[in-house]
């Protein structure tokens, strides 16, 4: 591989003028593609297999027209201190509302709270239920103008009035200002290690320009795929990240083959032969685990990986051939490695860098820093054990938003459970009286713990099916109101002459999280299976991949005990912006699992693949950890604070999910980069010695020779060198 990528950086140094304007060309393509593509509406969130989504299915069925997909909205309304909502006054105000809303041209329905008996039993607080034919994130902006315009036409009157339901959802927005320092930091980290702004700037511009082409492709494919607005979210956030490290680490090679006397097409040539095939074996991690969230079968999730690992696969094709390119435009403003402006480059000889220093204490005192590594980030790990998971609801956005404080009103005038109602579906088709079916299960819910209301059985047109509502005590993330959803499926459903199915958000949330749970360890074996047989074809070695898989599970335990305390402990919440704690996103522990597995296997390849190469030239084992970690640990160490600034960059959002990713994301690079493969992959390398490369025999032979390590590019120097070269003059 070493080889084939050699010529081909050369010959993209050669071409650039056709490399470049190919990828131009590419983004031009892909913009006006994205440009002139159907808005991409709302992706269809279904869960197959959970009896949730088979409720669902039977209610859109059973109910034609009903809307069972389509938004919600709440005006929630609380009297001034001293009256109530049945005021004349009040009253004439909520009625105006209700008139004004009906008017809607996507309003299927606006519910009366003096007729639906939605007024809290202190008369202090009322709400108008307003039903959409058209799920939340295809509603028009007009639509969801003249509800909020409605809200503040009645808070004129003097009543507060508050707005909720998921009719206000939209795309939800990553955090610009973050995103835009998050750059920034890494701009000025790219500087202090590339030694000048040309430099800097190629991995910038090529990350930007791999993640527009992948955004505005998936833009343009949204609409005939499905993919949702928040699709592209994951793919802007690991394109970026990993398009920076990418063409980070070959530019850096490249300056190092400048310092030892290279000519440049041949620097490039060599670098993209030697670190480009580590940025190969790199994205195929990335690949493997971002495309295995197909296994957990939620399409939403499936959509979001492929769509993030196609962003990945281009930003590995641009570090091969663009960077290569840019470097021929650049020409002498990249300058070697160690070379200042005007002088030239450091010698070897010179005081050894920090990454030799470290490597050298390292293996001074490898069980005490493994000893240390280990202990720490278990320590912090501990709160996993503690872990609860739900998803995000109006109740966990901030305090500032109005949908929290219709959430909180609602809760206040009639009772937590009221945010969360579960919606039980009676198929009787095949029951012999299906009212009396109806019946015994509405008496049987009643009879339940934790229910505050049920609602009468309404049957559709056949009389078939009926659809009850119940009210729990609890609010909708609470373990009771999880208990009451299994008690219903388990006691009730049991006993029923009908199918008995629960359904709604909060049971949605509830199998959702469940097939998320169910679903992590078979993805976990696919991922790392997969990835450990490609580590033993990259280092030919058993005991270096085994040792990189264990490492990324112990920072990814311990990045998940840090969002533990953080979001559901409320540790140091404030300096992040958590105004509430709560159950952790039901999608986490399975998303950092993909996303960090791929980034902690960069890190593992680009510095070991340093260190494996310079053992098969020679070095010993322990030296061979000292000149990989000269070579390599500063360039690593930059990769990780540009990675850690980018997803960094997320946590300003106001969105709980998003900011949860960001900050998970962010702190296991930090503990997978600076703990995990500086410190204890060290230690572990030098208390096993040559062990540490051991490979059998029969496997060694039977495994493909991939030469991340550049040998071929060695043989290849001797073969075109003068064979005079060498030869001494004898003495007759």
């Amino acid at each position: 591989m070493a080889t084939f990528l050699y010529k081909l950086g050369r010959l993209a140094f050669r071409r650039r003028h056709f490399v470049a304007l190919m990828w131009v060309a590419l983004l031009t393509l892909a913009g006006v593609g994205a440009a002139s593509a159907p808005a991409a509406g709302s992706t269809s969130f279904s869960i197959p297999g959970t009896e949730a989504q088979k409720a669902f299915d039977l209610l859109e069925q059973r109910f034609p027209g009903a809307s069972a997909d389509g938004a919600t909205g709440r005006l929630v309304f609380k009297a001034p201190a001293g009256e109530k909502m049945t005021d004349a006054a009040n009253r004439a105000t909520v009625e105006k509302t209700v008139g004004e809303l009906g008017d809607g041209s996507e309003v299927v329905s606006v519910t009366d709270p003096f007729k639906t008996n939605a007024v809290s039993k202190d008369g202090t607080v009322a709400y108008i239920s307003v039903s959409y034919d058209a799920p939340a994130m295809e509603l028009k902006d007009a639509t969801r103008d003249a509800l909020e315009k409605a809200g503040d036409q009645a808070r004129d009157s003097g009543l507060t009035v508050e707005v909720g339901g998921d009719a206000l959802q939209a795309a939800a927005e990553p955090g610009a200002v973050g995103e835009v320092v998050g750059l920034a930091i890494a701009a000025v980290v790219l500087v202090m290690t590339l030694g000048s702004l040309v430099a800097a700037g190629l991995p910038l511009l090529t990350a930007i320009i791999g993640v527009g082409i992948g955004v505005s492709t998936i833009t343009a494919l949204a609409k005939a795929l499905d993919l949702g607005d928040t699709t592209s979210t994951l793919a802007l956030m690991i394109g970026l990240a990993v398009g920076i490290d990418y063409a980070l680490f070959i530019v850096s090679r490249y300056r190092g083959e400048l310092a030892e006397g290279r000519d440049r097409e041949e620097a490039v040539g060599r670098a993209t032969g030697t670190a480009g095939s580590a940025v190969v074996f790199a994205g195929l991690t990335v690949v493997i685990a971002l495309a295995g969230l197909a296994v957990v079968n939620v399409p939403m999730l499936t959509k979001m990986g492929l769509a993030a690992a196609g962003t990945v696969v281009i930003a590995v094709l641009i570090a091969l051939t663009m960077i290569p390119a840019l470097l021929g435009y650049a020409g002498r403003k990249v300058r070697p490695a160690g070379e200042k402006r005007g002088k030239s480059p450091e010698k070897p000889a010179g005081k050894p860098n920090l990454g030799t220093r470290w490597a050298s204490f390292v293996i001074r005192r490898p069980a005490a820093v493994l000893l240390l590594g280990v202990v720490g980030l278990g320590t912090i790990a501990l709160p996993v054990s503690q872990l609860e998971l739900g998803l995000p609801d109006d109740g966990s956005q901030p305090t500032s938003t109005t949908q929290r404080r219709a959430y909180d009103l609602l809760s206040e005038g009639f009772g937590p459970g009221f945010n969360g109602p579960l919606m039980i579906v009676v198929d009787a088709k095949d029951s012999a009286d299906p009212k009396a079916a109806a019946a015994m299960v509405t008496d049987g819910i009643k009879d339940l713990k934790d229910v505050v209301t049920v609602t009468p059985a309404t049957f559709n047109k056949a009389g078939d099916t009926a659809t009850i509502t119940v009210i729990p005590d609890s609010k909708p993330s609470s373990a009771q109101t999880e208990d009451l959803v299994h008690a219903i499926r388990d006691d009730i459903a049991s006993k029923a002459d009908a199918d008995v199915l629960v359904t709604g958000t909060t049971a949605m949330n509830i199998d959702f999280s469940q097939k998320l749970t169910d679903a992590l360890i078979p993805y976990l074996g696919l991922v790392v299976g997969l990835a450990f047989l490609l580590l033993i074809v990259v280092f030919r070695s058993i005991l270096v991949p085994l040792k990189a898989a264990l490492g990324f599970l112990l920072s990814v335990l311990a990045a998940l005990g840090a969002v533990v305390a953080v979001f559901q402990w409320g540790w140091l919440g404030g300096l992040l912006g958590v105004e509430e704690t709560g159950p952790i996103m039901s999608m986490m522990p399975i998303f950092m699992v993909g996303v960090v597995f791929g980034l902690a296997m960069d890190y593992e390849v680009f510095l070991v693949t340093r260190m494996r190469e310079a053992y098969v030239h020679g070095e010993s084992p322990s030296q061979a950890v000292v000149t990989g970690f000269k070579h390599s640990a500063r360039v690593v160490a930059a990769a990780a604070v540009i990675m850690m600034a980018v997803f960094g960059g997320f946590i300003s959002s106001s969105e709980s999910m998003i900011k949860m990713i960001g900050f998970g994301l962010a702190i296991a690079v930090f503990f997978d980069a600076f703990v995990v493969r500086m410190a204890i992959v060290p230690a572990v390398l030098a208390l096993l010695g040559r062990r540490a490369w051991w490979l059998p025999k029969w496997l060694d032979r039977a495994l493909p020779n991939v030469d991340v390590e550049g040998e071929g590019l060695r043989a290849h120097d001797q073969k075109d060198a003068d064979p005079d070269e060498d030869r001494e003059l004898a003495r007759v």
